[in-house]
């Protein structure tokens, strides 16, 4: 199937000297993205012996297995996956990109984020875009066209792709299966490799177990403020193990968390943050798996339009001492803008959805509602705190 993410890097080859760094999730399509646009690419990957011989040789036995001695008349499309796990991976990106870069359009792929794992080497400040991959989301589903501007026209999506996508998560290969069975296997296997392959990879810790439980807790506290003493406590370790484990489970893309906004917030608070899946799908707790759902789609938002250039945007969330909170605040070059509470069933509006909104003075303020059915309206056409139903909401995203 077609992806946002095909003509974004398509256009990037076609129009950009820097390399484009595309990086997320394992099994999330970066693979079979970079090599659909990369035309009459040449791949390598350091997880295949042949080509980790070559790459270990240095930037010119690349350029050597690429004939870049030859006159060509276009420039050759290279791909570089999974290359992060070379411990030399930045000095030669930087030494192919500075030799060869005027030949060649660079795509490096990895699972874990790119640059996360700092094992020396040259900075590549100016060398890269980055372009960060995420599961199918609403949007994508109903309309992959790329986009110029932030918000979509709203498009119709019938209960039962709601349904699946909540039950089977948004990695495409079992979501365009459609069985739980294969999901079943499928999320099993993901799992087993994410904690004895990657970690054990791109990590020093050897506690593979303890971080696999750690990620079992945080599924079942997904939405819920952090707290390290207590999972520090629940795994009999420090506390500042639990904040390095969790980050290492960021940088694997297992969770992403989102702080609370303090500016302009009385009595706020400003330290703990909320912890969600990439894979929503392994919330067990319904009401928690819906939340975690709706802030998938706003993290895609936020990182897409980042990443096209479109301006910089942000994930919070909104909580006083007063304890009035709402869900999620997507931020716009530094101004809160958006207003987001997830409700399952909820028949009037939050209290403190419109507290927020007075007082951040956001442009829109929306309640996403499980509970109703789709309407063609435009969300973002209304100035006050509106309900919405959730599928009108998410397919004027990404």
């Amino acid at each position: 199937m077609k992806r946002i993410y095909d003509m974004a890097l398509a256009e990037h080859l076609a129009e950009e000297r820097p390399m484009a760094f595309l990086t997320g999730p394992r099994q999330v399509g970066k693979t079979t993205t970079a090599r659909a646009v990369a035309r009459e690419h040449r791949y390598f990957t350091w997880d295949r012996q042949a080509d980790r011989m070559i790459l270990t040789r240095g930037p010119d036995a690349a350029a050597a297995e690429l004939s870049l001695a030859d006159l060509s008349s276009g420039r050759t499309h290279v791909v570089f996956d999974e290359l992060h796990k070379y411990r030399k991976w930045k000095s030669f990106l930087k030494g192919f990109f500075d030799v060869y870069g005027e030949r060649t359009r660079i795509l490096v792929t990895g699972s874990a984020r790119l640059g996360f794992f700092r094992r020396g080497g040259d900075s590549l400040m100016g060398r890269y875009f980055l372009y960060r991959m995420h599961p199918l989301t609403v949007a994508e589903l109903s309309d992959p066209a790329l986009r110029e501007s932030e918000i979509r026209p709203s498009r119709p999506v019938p209960r039962t792709l709601l349904d699946q996508m909540l039950s089977l998560g948004g990695f495409p290969e079992p979501f365009l299966r459609g069985s739980a069975r294969f999901y079943n296997r499928w999320k099993r296997l993901r799992l087993e490799l994410l904690f004895r392959e990657d970690l054990r990879d791109l990590t020093r810790i050897h506690e593979a177990g303890q971080v696999q439980v750690l990620a079992e807790h945080l599924a079942h506290r997904a939405g819920q403020l952090l707290n390290y003493s207590s999972l520090a406590s629940d795994e009999n370790v420090s506390v500042d193990t639990i904040r390095r484990w969790i980050a290492t489970l960021e940088g694997l893309f297992y969770c992403f968390t989102i702080r609370p906004w303090h500016r302009n917030v009385p009595k706020t608070l400003r330290k703990q943050p909320k912890a969600y899946l990439w894979d929503w799908s392994l919330v067990p707790d319904p009401g928690a798996r819906r939340e975690n759902f709706v802030a998938s789609h706003l993290l895609k938002a936020a990182h897409w339009w980042t990443d096209l250039g479109l301006g910089e945007y942000d994930l919070f969330f909104v909580r006083d001492k007063m304890k009035r909170e709402v869900d999620f605040l997507l931020v716009g070059n530094g101004k809160p803008w958006v207003l987001v509470e997830a409700k399952s069933k909820d028949r009037t509006l939050s209290p403190s959805l419109a507290y927020f909104h007075e007082h951040l003075k956001t442009e829109h303020a929306i309640q996403a509602a499980f509970d109703l059915d789709h309407v063609d309206a435009d969300a973002f056409g209304v100035r006050t705190p509106v309900r919405v139903p959730v599928t009108t909401f998410l397919s004027q995203l990404v």
